[in-house]
């Protein structure tokens, strides 16, 4: 027999990073979410993140409503620091998440900031597309 490794985000237990609603006059406003990923056991895995439907790169994600736009973060950390940006560079200063696989589904949390709402009303969204390398 020979078994070969996989790995797979789970589309069901995915969770968005909901900001909700909030007043304008808010600030650092942070949620979460969460993707769920089963891999192989000891199979090696990072999870990139790319920079949505509206942002040139990971620092410039931002959520659309019409041509309106609130820039937010996706962050590795519950800390949201600079360094646990979550993007999709690997190698040498890399901001991808990286584990390894139990073989069981693994929640994994994504922690989102945007640091001010004091745009226009409206309903704000983006797309965030997640891939697994391993």
């Amino acid at each position: 027999m020979t078994i070969t490794s996989i790995c797979d985000i789970h589309t069901v237990a995915t969770l968005p990073v909901n900001f909700g609603s909030v007043s304008s006059i808010a600030t650092n406003v942070d949620q979460q979410g969460q993707l769920t990923i089963n891999c192989t056991p000891g199979t090696a895995y990072t999870i990139a993140l790319d920079n949505g439907q509206n942002g040139t790169d990971v620092n410039s994600r931002k959520m659309a409503s019409g041509a309106n736009l609130v820039p937010y973060q996706l962050y590795r950390d519950s800390a949201r620091g600079p360094g646990d940006v979550w993007g999709s560079t690997t190698g040498v200063g890399g901001n991808v998440l990286a584990g390894s696989g139990t073989g069981a589904a693994v929640n994994v949390p994504v922690y989102g900031r945007t640091p001010s709402a004091n745009f226009p009303a409206g309903t704000y969204n983006d797309l965030v597309v997640a891939t697994v390398t391993y």
